[in-house]
């Protein structure tokens, strides 16, 4: 039995509303001969009604007309459609062609609009391509291969250093309809029967699209936000709406358009796509042509579809559609799972990442495990889709699913914080790395690592090793059991909880000091011995729980003989003590490492040579005496610590002269007795006083009153005043500015020495003042050769006044 529908209507426009229509319904029956047909629908109308209301009726429920984007696939007028898994029918129609092709209703619809998008979003590429969240779920979940123009929505910005603009050229032609004599005159009624299909496309809009996506990659010393807005400006100035290109550009521009390349997605049949921007900018001028000449090359770009259900009780319907909040939650879910490939894509290029296998491995691993649940998650959304369209499931299904999703390790907030803590352990990497660069390489095999310990040019390998680079990574160990879920669907999904990923090596205060020592320590062990033969220095991976973090090993003869090895490292600073012609040096063992000897080294200041003299010590003595030394010369003094494998950092450096008069910069403490420079003063003042107890063995005794770390200017009482017999002595360094210092001895109202020095001169200027009356300066000219931040040692005798 078949419904035979008689409308009765009015002409009247559609007006983006249901018009009211009154129906009369009959029933006739219908027995089926050697050819199956449809009864013909008969239409009575006082009025005739137009052709393209077909496309614009709509009824209650499921049984609706829908407006698809084509997306490259060739939906043409007669086309059969299965809006359960948005897929095509290919082979079978409900006409013959000659049929199809009568009574068509073209119309011209000739438009052009260019439009940009600086975002990398399936939302906003959907958008572009007027794709419906239903579709879109479908293209997501791989139920649609898209063509021509339609590309761009596989297109993915590889890396987050990526600069991006899209710009968008759409061009509509004509429109096609089917009448209202095509439905009712089937072909082949037993379509409806086979259930493939529920809709048929009655509708097609043609013209052909286009998008430009210009790229540009930013280099660390670039902000991406600023090259964004740069590119973009180019862009929108090259291909403007109005289509009134620029020509005029600056030399800065010509300079970062050399620098953008170009990928066309397009429905234009080109003989090479374009790769740079000026390529694109010579296509852009051609686009408007291409369909001009020949309208026969364009394409669907839209299309609208019939339900068959409409037309026979006995065709499949959508029974349902799935709500669109649903969907977003599952484009969100996809698009953030997007960002992590992008990231991770970034990861994979890193210099650091590739020079270490272990690290590298755990990337791949985790991009494996990714890549695994992603296919899974779509594996799931392909299934569900057309069992939720169809009915055979309900939404409860999908919502299950992304309960799943927020549960599971693979959730944003996890995934966040595993990339982030993957960043900074290869961030530390790249800072140890880089600290060592310079002086050694990195063995990124343990192939090459077995290779250098076999040299038979190699006694001594000291290797910096990264012990903790394959220790369990709790987030990575966690990821598997996410499977398990979705093979037992459908299960209650678990609930969410936080997981923290441990104090790993790269976030634990107490091992990263410990690193941070081990890497000076071999840096300047290193340094040190760079030209020792026999001697190798390299960094490697090797785990070893008993030295989280890293460990200095040391190999002889390709045996390893110490685990956790303390080269010997830079000493303390010398004690230096001034003897008539010679040094005594006073020498420290260094804070690691064990010492056999020291080396002490010296020089002359006024030597331009970079070369210092040495002397090594018999043993590991902590005193030294250098001899063979000239008196008119200035001299620097350090030592460095020798093991039996090699030597350390020196030590920082000290001046000293057999003279006394050393030429020093400010800033610097060194302990240095100037016994030299007390023998002679010794001598002047017991030539000019006529006493003897000051013998070289009592000087420093007989030094009362100690002041040091004196601020300027300053102003003390001598215990017992002045007096004859006594002498002042003075110990100091001449501040970097000064251009002159005064010292004056007060005695009551009256100043009895006034010594004021003028340094730039090396002159000085002495006098007395009695009852406010100076009595007569004298002066002393190129007799101090003091300089700015030169030490110096004064002494003032006092003797008796003669009258």
């Amino acid at each position: 039995m078949f419904a035979v529908m008689e409308f009765q209507t009015s002409r009247m426009p559609f007006l983006g509303r249901r018009e009211p229509l009154t129906s009369v319904y009959s029933y006739s029956s219908y027995v089926p001969a050697q050819r199956r047909t449809l009864p013909e629908i008969e239409l009575f109308s006082s009025r005739s009604i137009e052709p393209s209301l077909i496309e614009r009726m709509s009824f209650r429920g499921q049984d609706s007309t829908i407006t698809i984007a084509a997306l490259g696939r060739p939906l043409h007028l007669g086309r059969l459609y299965d809006c359960r898994n948005d897929s095509f029918i290919t082979g079978v129609t409900l006409w013959d062609e000659e049929e199809l092709n009568k009574d068509l209703r073209p119309m011209e619809k000739p438009n052009t609009e260019v439009h940009y998008s600086n975002s990398d979003s399936i939302q906003k590429k959907a958008r572009l391509l007027n794709v419906s969240a239903s579709l879109k779920a479908s293209f997501l979940g791989g139920l649609v291969e898209v063509g021509g123009s339609a590309k761009y929505l596989n297109d993915q910005k590889s890396s987050t250093n990526q600069s991006r603009i899209t710009m968008h050229y759409i061009q509509t032609t004509r429109r096609e309809e089917l009448t209202m004599k095509h439905l009712s005159k089937i072909t082949y009624p037993q379509v409806f029967e086979d259930k493939n299909a529920t809709h048929v496309v009655t509708g097609v809009d043609y013209g052909a699209q286009a998008f430009m996506v210009f790229d540009k990659m930013t280099s660390e010393e670039e902000d991406v936000k600023s090259v964004d807005g740069a590119v973009e400006a180019m862009v929108r100035k090259m291909f403007p709406v109005d289509g009134k290109a620029s020509v005029n550009l600056s030399t800065e521009e010509k300079s970062l358009a050399e620098n953008i390349n170009c990928t066309f997605y397009g429905d234009f049949e080109l003989e090479e796509n374009p790769t740079t921007f000026a390529e694109a900018v010579q296509l852009y001028k051609k686009l408007p042509s291409f369909l001009k000449q020949d309208k026969s090359k364009a394409v669907p770009l839209k299309v609208t579809l019939y339900p068959l259900a409409s037309l026979d009780s006995r065709a499949a319907k959508l029974e349902r559609s799935v709500q669109e909040s649903l969907l977003n939650k599952v484009e969100s879910a996809l698009d953030e799972l997007t960002t992590v490939d992008m990231r991770c894509q970034d990861l994979l290029k890193n210099k650091t990442v590739n020079d270490f296998p272990d690290v590298k491995e755990r990337l791949q691993t985790f991009l494996e495990l990714y890549s695994d649940y992603k296919s899974l998650f779509k594996r799931e959304l392909r299934r569900l889709l057309p069992a939720i369209r169809s009915g055979e499931e309900n939404e409860q299904e999908l919502v299950n699913i992304l309960k799943i999703h927020q549960a599971s390790p693979f959730r944003p907030k996890i995934l966040k914080q595993w990339l982030e803590s993957f960043q900074i352990e290869v961030d530390r990497l790249h800072d140890y790395i880089g600290e060592l660069s310079s002086i050694t390489s990195t063995v990124t095999s343990s192939e090459r690592f077995t290779s250098i310990l076999s040299k038979s040019t190699v006694d001594t390998v000291i290797c910096f090793s990264f012990t903790s680079l394959k220790d369990e990574d709790p987030i990575l160990a966690s990821l598997p059991t996410i499977f398990d879920d979705f093979e037992k669907l459908p299960s209650q999904p678990k609930t969410p909880t936080d997981q923290i990923d441990g104090l790993r090596w790269f976030n634990n205060p107490e091992i990263i000091r410990s690193m941070n020592k081990n890497v000076l320590l071999f840096k300047n062990f290193c340094e040190a011995n760079q030209n020792k033969p026999n001697t190798m220095f390299v960094i490697a991976t090797i785990p070893d729980p008993s030295n989280p973090g890293t460990s200095i090993r040391r190999y002889e003869k390709c045996e390893m003989v110490d685990g956790s090895f303390q080269p010997v490292s830079k000493p303390p600073l010398p004690t230096v003590e001034i003897l008539d012609k010679s040094v005594v040096l006073k020498l420290q063992k260094p804070p690691t490492g064990v010492p056999v000897k020291f080396r002490v080294e010296y020089k002359a200041s006024h030597s331009d040579s970079e070369a210092w003299e040495f002397k090594d010590t018999p043993d590991a003595q902590e005193s030294f005496t250098l001899t063979d030394l000239e008196m008119a010369h200035q001299y620097w003094v350090r030592y460095r610590a020798v093991s039996d494998v090699g030597m350390s950092e020196a030590s920082d450096a000290v001046p000293f002269s057999l003279k006394g008069t050393v030429n020093v910069s400010v800033g610097h403490k060194w302990d240095w007795k100037t016994s030299s420079l007390f023998n002679d003063v010794r001598t002047k003042i017991m030539t000019s006083l006529g006493i003897s107890r000051w013998n070289l063995s009592t000087i420093d005794s007989e030094v009362t009153n100690r002041l040091s770390n004196v601020r300027l200017p300053y102003a003390d009482t001598i215990p017992g005043g002045l007096r004859p017999g006594m002498a002042i002595y003075y110990q100091g360094v001449v501040d970097p500015k000064a251009t002159e210092f005064v010292i004056d001895l007060q005695s009551g109202n009256d100043i009895a020495l006034h010594f004021k020095l003028d340094i730039r001169n090396m002159s000085a200027i002495c006098d007395c003042c009695r009852n406010e009356r100076w009595e007569g300066a004298s002066y002393v000219n190129k007799a101090f050769p003091l300089c700015p931040g030169s030490a110096f040692d004064m002494f003032m005798v006092i003797k008796k006044r003669r009258i």
